[in-house]
């Protein structure tokens, strides 16, 4: 079923409006980050504030170069951990627009590990990967109670893939010298910083 309405959901991309998508850990709502009209139409459905920013997936580590400034620390880390719940920031190139990321010149990104998630990305250029629900609300792991707390009109498409409920995932900022931890998911602290000491 949620194959069928791929086509459906990249059509509907392309026209700048919001889909709701599986990734490795919870539903997102997703946009083309190119696309500033439909990045706002995301800001006012989750009813979150314009100065805080929206993580970004892509579907590969040649795009994620072609929107951030990509270290050594982040090939690493993307080499061992992504496609997977990991999330890098990274200082952003100018591609990307300003309202993505709150006027910061820093980018939130990663590669989501769920085939779905991809082909949409693939097919559908960066997406933004915010968690799909209003902003400060519980975060809901299935697409009934999603649509519920939406209005009708906020998503064109939902692509139901059962109920998830992964662990959000864990973010690190390595756009200077000394990695930091900015939250702990289901990558845990460790691991990941172990990663950077072997092979950074």
């Amino acid at each position: 079923m949620v194959r069928k309405k791929l086509s459906e959901a990249i059509e509907v991309l392309q026209n700048g409006s919001i889909v709701v998508y599986p990734t490795d850990t919870l539903y997102a709502l997703g946009v083309n980050i190119y696309n500033e009209n439909a990045v706002r139409k995301v800001f006012n459905v989750k009813k979150r504030p314009l100065d805080v920013p929206l993580p970004v997936a892509v579907a590969n580590f040649t795009e994620m170069k072609r929107i951030a400034f990509v270290n050594n620390n982040a090939r690493v880390l993307a080499k061992h951990f992504l496609p997977g719940s990991l999330t890098l920031v990274l200082n952003k190139k100018n591609i990307v627009p300003d309202i993505v990321t709150g006027g910061l010149n820093k980018i939130a990104v990663r590669i989501p590990n769920n085939t779905i998630a991809l082909e949409l990305i693939v097919n559908s250029g960066p997406l933004t990967i915010t968690s799909a629900n209003i902003h400060g609300k519980k975060t809901l792991g299935n697409i009934k109670d999603i649509s519920m707390q939406l209005r009708d009109d906020d998503v064109a498409v939902y692509l139901d893939y059962g109920i998830l409920q992964g662990k959000p995932s864990t973010i690190i900022d390595v756009s200077s010298k000394e990695p930091e931890i900015i939250r702990e998911g289901s990558i845990k602290k460790h691991d990941v910083l172990a990663v950077i000491k072997t092979y950074g």
